[in-house]
């Protein structure tokens, strides 16, 4: 089977193919579609499904605001819902009027776990400290 890396950006994707690159099970996906109406893959016999490219887009984006930016489900089912929310990252202004990308807004709302980025990164500066602490005090 191929991987969604060897197609072109208008080819339609499985659902193995989106979860094989997103990192994440199939089931998720799934459930993604229950939560998220915006998201309706095509399904054809036996209920395999199909992503267009705005669909693929789509679920990208909702792995990033959950996964990345640190958003509830609830949170994403709000800034979806907007009838403006932008497609894309806002772009501002940057040096020499040049074009650069807005940095993301958080919102963590009822998040006991910190996403996954954010938590590996802390972990790494707890080891760091810890093993300076180690070798400061022999």
């Amino acid at each position: 089977m191929t991987s969604g890396g060897d197609k072109s950006e208008d080819a339609f994707r499985t659902i193995g193919e989106l979860s094989a690159e997103l990192g994440i099970p199939q089931h998720i996906l799934r459930y993604w579609e229950s939560r998220f109406p915006q998201l309706k893959p095509l399904q054809r016999a036996g209920n395999r499904r199909y992503y267009r490219p705005a669909d693929a887009a789509l679920v990208r984006r909702i792995h990033s605001l959950l996964n990345d930016q640190g958003y509830t489900i609830k949170g994403v089912q709000k800034l979806l819902a907007q009838k403006n929310a932008p497609a894309a990252e806002p772009e501002v202004a940057g040096e020499n009027g040049q074009r650069a990308i807005a940095p993301a807004p958080v919102l963590v709302v009822n998040q006991p776990a910190l996403p996954r980025a954010i938590r590996s990164e802390l972990e790494e500066i707890r080891d760091s400290l810890k093993a300076a602490l180690e070798a400061d005090m022999e």
